[in-house]
């Protein structure tokens, strides 16, 4: 076949599948950006009704309602922040926590700066075994004084799941709270992430916290005193997606009753619940995500009724990637355990006891979230290779770019409204214009690496390649010296 006769092949053939796709494309990024639009004012909605409770949110602890809660800090080579993040968790306003730090096998002087800063003495404590735990445990250490309420223990290293299956094995506290070591909390954080407990002990088993990137902002003694945007472009678009997706989305998901995921980085449990469906799985790859739909198939199995809801108000902070080697295996890893998790609990989906979470939000993840990166590349190598080939459908061409990126900018914007009339996190309005330019860069060159990367995940997934976690290189917080 000449030169001519093979371009003109793929001339028809590009033809042909602009002719069938071209419209159900279209389809699916209106459908994907209305669903977003539909859950930020969802989000509105329930920020709505939160205003109308704040004014007693931080005073229904007096009463005796506020249920004991152990924070559950796994720890691997942290040396340089983990002093400040522990005296920063017991000191929280709250009346009853403590603090369970693991160390899961440092390399560093993690456990040596533990052991200086809170006077650290051995103790000859047997955990229970309720959480089954592959690891040897290396000892317990408390804090000789008798008071502070940090217990440490140490263990062979084996993976973060493991760490925080040591500290539900030691926490003595009703609520467990899962927290990096290099996350920040807002002093009243615990207050508001507690609250739905107080208001339905029985039925409330899980709780997620917002999450807000800490890039830039400056902190003292582990406390946020100003919030600040990121110094630099990668973080600022970050702050939008966890403003987008992270804070709005899952509000929105809150307020349907179909929330099927709770960050790693901060989210409260019912000891006994985690305790009861086996802890986390190590093995696991999207722990968190796991975590949550077994707790949603464990009580929908056996018709318990019950509630898992998200805290939209500002509660902890933590540090975003700030090169592009870290975010790709950040997003790596989130879309392999994605996949993973949606795979394996794929007979939940359109049946009848699942409610909800198997006909609304499931079918969502697996449409919306999965399959979006693969239809998103489509259409960025089918468009140019139409240009190329001088067969474009300039019609489709233009409304594709409206519907996947033009929306998507409305979207994002609409949720940058939503936020700061609900939190007015930001006073300068020159933060305000770099959010805006961050949701309008985000979809130049970001959106594309994004997509590609996820797609990485899922491949790596399918061909049983094992995965091996990315090392996230901090910056640190921009602690204040005064």
């Amino acid at each position: 076949m000449s030169w001519d006769g093979l371009v003109e092949g793929l001339r028809s053939f590009v033809v042909w599948v602009m002719d069938v796709s071209s419209v159900p494309i279209i389809i699916y990024f209106v459908l994907i950006n209305t669903s977003l639009l539909v859950l930020i004012g969802l989000a509105y909605l329930e920020f709505r009704a939160q205003q109308r409770r704040r004014a007693t949110a931080l005073t229904w602890q007096g009463a005796g309602l506020a249920p004991g809660v152990s924070l559950l800090v796994p720890a691997y080579n942290e040396e340089a922040g983990i002093v400040t993040a522990v005296k920063s968790f017991l000191t929280l306003r709250y009346p009853r926590h403590e603090v369970v730090v693991v160390d899961d096998g440092s390399s560093d002087q993690t456990f040596a700066r533990l052991e200086e800063a809170f006077d650290l003495v051995q103790v000859p404590r047997e955990l229970p075994h309720e959480v089954p735990v592959r690891a040897r445990i290396l000892g317990i250490w408390v804090p000789r004084d008798g008071r502070t309420r940090l217990v440490v223990v140490r263990k062979e290293n084996s993976g973060r799941s493991e760490a925080i299956n040591v500290a539900i094995n030691a926490a003595s506290e009703p609520l467990v709270a899962m927290i990096d070591g290099d996350s920040i909390l807002e002093p009243d954080g615990l207050l508001h992430v507690t609250r739905p407990f107080a208001d339905d002990p029985t039925r409330m088993v899980a709780t997620g916290g917002a999450i807000r990137p800490v890039n830039g902002s400056r902190v003292v003694s582990g406390r946020i005193v100003r919030v600040e945007m990121p110094q630099t472009w990668i973080p600022r678009i970050q702050l939008v997606e966890y403003l987008r997706a992270f804070l709005l989305g899952r509000t929105g998901w809150s307020r349907l009753g179909g929330l099927i995921l709770i960050s790693g980085a901060f989210g409260l449990f019912r000891r006994d619940v985690v305790v009861e469906v086996g802890g986390l799985d190590p093995d696991s790859i999207g722990e968190d995500f796991e975590l949550v739909m077994r707790i949603h198939k464990r009580m929908r199995d056996e018709g318990r009724d019950y509630k898992v809801e998200f805290v939209p108000e500002p509660v902890s902070w933590t540090e975003v990637p700030v090169t592009a080697t870290v975010l790709r295996n950040q997003r790596r890893r989130w879309h392999r355990g994605l996949w993973e998790t949606l795979w394996a609990y794929r007979s939940m989906l359109f049946r009848p006891k699942y409610g909800r979470i198997g006909f609304l939000a499931l079918p969502y993840y697996w449409l919306f979230e999965l399959i979006a990166p693969l239809l998103e590349l489509f259409g960025i190598l089918i468009v140019p290779l139409a240009l190329l080939l001088g067969v474009v459908n300039v019609p489709f061409a233009i409304l594709f770019l409206v519907l996947a990126y033009g929306y998507a900018v409305l979207v994002t914007l609409s949720a940058m409204v939503v936020d700061e009339w609900a939190f007015h996190k930001h006073d300068r309005w020159r933060a305000i214009w770099q959010t805006i330019a961050a949701s309008v860069l985000e979809n130049i060159g970001y959106r594309q690496a994004t997509v590609w990367w996820r797609l990485e995940g899922w491949w790596s997934s399918l061909r049983g390649k094992k995965h091996v976690w990315g090392v996230m290189t901090r910056t640190g917080f921009d602690e204040d010296p005064a």
